[in-house]
């Protein structure tokens, strides 16, 4: 889907995206309110500080009359020190709404993250999901709290400035915003191109996180296979797009904001040439001159400003974009309304309508195919009752992850029913078979934190004694033990440190703790050494007594004693049984077993 998002085309900046970014700051009123305040005042004070100095002028300096003048710069010092407060206080709560917004964007990303379904996560990269939870986030955040102090303040010094300079001279305030219809269409004209610019360096900045990541997860990779310089080369290619792409936008602005200060330039000077001629024909006093010239130049900073924003704009837009297209994506699997009404969803479960599972499963005509097109099964029919032990043998791509993922409901059949307990599992929210469920991988996942920490996962108000015990069922609490610390061992990001049989035992401690209906062993032996399965073996056994269990098995040796073998070809069941019975037809599955038996003499 990552890829989807990047090659979506805008021509305009899109206001439903920019009202849905906007609501983020209805939780932060008082600070916005405040905002608002202490940036008018500001704009009001920068109006009212060229009046001081033409009044020192005209009063002051040109009269001679120094004797109120002490009093006047107390006036004035006060007036700095006001001033530097409000400066201080917009200050403060631009940062503060910056971190605010950006947290709650975080929030909702991290916990959309967690509701979309396996399907969202097979087409989209995580260099990708990193870009967009990260510097995207940020520069939201920055267009939300700088930038609308900026626009703001400029708009404000405007509007006051305006006013101001109508009440002292309608000519020359005139000549001052003659200039604005061609900066508006300079604007346009610039800000388009500016637009196009960034977005391809926000989607290049996706491939480069994501080559980043693929270069530091694959690391053992590139050494073995001597392919150091074919990713340098790669990633060099990367970041020169990003680079000619970040010029080209540069190239852009910095053509744009001289331009925008070229006719502000102008201008002063149409008022110096008009104001000069005031001044020697006696109609515009001196000061009054300097105050005009202050407020043109006033008048156009807030121009130059809002012109510097409207490219941040531009950038933040880009972002916007692809964080909310994230936010919105509507997750594959979705319960219905009146199902989440009766038993709640994530934040507000209500686990006291929860029905308990026995763990009777039936698959009903079931056919699944994913996005992409490609058929994995149909017409599947399969019974199981509760309790038993379900072996899931066959080749790469006969669909044995897929059938177990679909029981699960990590994805949802395109065709037919899924029963649990003689009900269809879409019946019930996700949550609640979720929490049934007994997971592990080929692959260990685990956590940085201490080893007591991520056999907890399995059970979050487990006691230090229902920790111990599931390791010990799983013969994990020796080499725990074994450890200086034990159970308080840190462990680093994926379990460094630990062998990979030694993380499949923590990752069954924290399966089984949860004492789950339904039990999924998914190669779950495949990584593990001999000697470390021969220890889990016996634990397996006690463990899937009275609970339905799937074990999807590339070792036939350790499947011998599941109560069900199915053998899948082609996304179908080929062969059904026993092992004795399996062996005795001779089949495929024989040729199998005896392959590997060969193999293991």
């Amino acid at each position: 889907m990552a890829k989807e998002f990047d090659e979506v085309e805008y021509t305009k900046a899109d206001l439903a995206t920019w009202k849905q970014v906007l609501s983020y700051m209805k939780g932060e009123r008082r600070d916005v309110i405040l905002l608002f305040v202490s940036v008018i005042t500001l704009a009001i004070l920068d109006t009212i500080y060229p009046k001081l100095n033409g009044i020192v002028i005209d009063k002051y300096v040109l009269t001679g009359n120094l004797e109120q003048l002490p009093l006047f710069a107390g006036i004035y010092l006060a007036f700095i020190a006001l001033f530097g407060f409000i400066v201080w206080t917009f200050i403060l709560l631009s940062d503060r709404l910056q971190l605010s917004i950006s947290y709650q964007i975080r929030k909702d990303g991290f916990k959309k993250l967690q509701e979309l379904s396996f399907s969202f996560y097979d087409t989209s990269s995580v260099g990708w999901l990193l870009s967009r939870l990260t510097s995207d986030t940020n520069r939201i955040g920055g267009i939300l709290s700088w930038g609308l102090t900026d626009a703001i303040w400029g708009s404000m010094v405007m509007f006051f400035v305006t006013i101001s300079m109508f009440m002292m001279n309608w000519k020359l305030a005139l000549i001052t915003i003659a200039v604005l219809p061609i900066l508006a269409v300079v604007s346009y004209y610039f800000q388009t191109r500016i637009l196009k610019q960034y977005r391809c360096v926000r989607k290049m900045n996706s491939k480069i996180t994501g080559a980043f990541n693929e270069g530091i997860t694959g690391a053992v990779t590139t050494k073995t296979l001597v392919t150091e310089e074919d990713n340098l080369e790669e990633f060099s290619h990367l970041t020169r797009e990003m680079r000619d792409g970040s010029v080209r936008a540069s190239v852009i602005n910095a053509i744009y904001y001289p331009i925008i200060v070229a006719l502000g330039s102008v201008g002063v000077a149409l008022i110096i040439n008009v104001g000069g001629m005031d001044v020697f024909n006696g109609d515009l006093s001196y000061g009054d001159l300097v105050v005009f010239l202050s407020y043109a130049t006033l008048f156009y900073d807030p121009i130059r400003t809002i012109a510097n924003l409207l490219t941040r704009f531009q950038d933040a837009q880009a972002s916007a974009e692809r964080v909310i297209s994230l936010i919105n994506t509507e997750s594959d699997i979705i319960d219905r309304p009146d199902v989440i009404e009766k038993y709640g969803q994530i934040g507000n479960l209500k686990k006291e309508n929860w029905e308990p599972i026995k763990g009777d499963i039936e698959l009903i005509d079931v056919g699944f195919h994913y996005k992409t097109g490609e058929k994995v099964m149909e017409h599947m029919n399969l019974k199981i009752e509760a309790g038993n032990s379900i072996a899931i043998v066959g080749p790469t791509g006969s669909g044995k992850s897929t059938i177990v993922n679909l029981i699960c409901r990590f994805y949802e059949p395109t065709s037919g029913q899924i029963l649990i307990d003689g009900v269809d599992y879409r019946e019930r929210t996700q949550e609640w078979l979720h929490s049934h469920l007994g997971y592990v991988l080929q692959t260990p996942q685990l956590f940085s934190g201490t080893i007591k920490e991520n056999i907890r996962y399995g059970k979050l108000d487990a006691t230090d004694e229902e920790i111990i015990e599931a390791a010990k069922l799983v013969n994990a609490h020796e080499f725990i033990t074994h450890y200086p610390d034990g159970y308080e061992t840190v462990i680093g990001e994926g379990g460094s440190g630990l062998s990979t049989g030694q993380k499949q035992l923590i990752s069954f401690a924290r399966a089984l703790i949860a004492n789950p209906a339904i039990l999924i062993l998914d190669e779950a032996t495949a990584s593990i050494d001999i000697e470390t399965e021969k220890l889990i073996q016996d634990a397996i056994q006690v463990l899937l007594k009275d609970r339905t269990s799937f074990i999807i098995a590339h070792r036939l040796s350790t499947i011998v004693n599941a109560n069900q073998i199915l053998l899948l070809k082609n996304g179908e069941i080929a062969e059904k049984g026993t092992h004795a019975e399996l062996i005795a037809q001779k089949g495929d599955y024989y040729q199998l077993y005896m392959g590997q038996f060969e193999k293991i003499k």
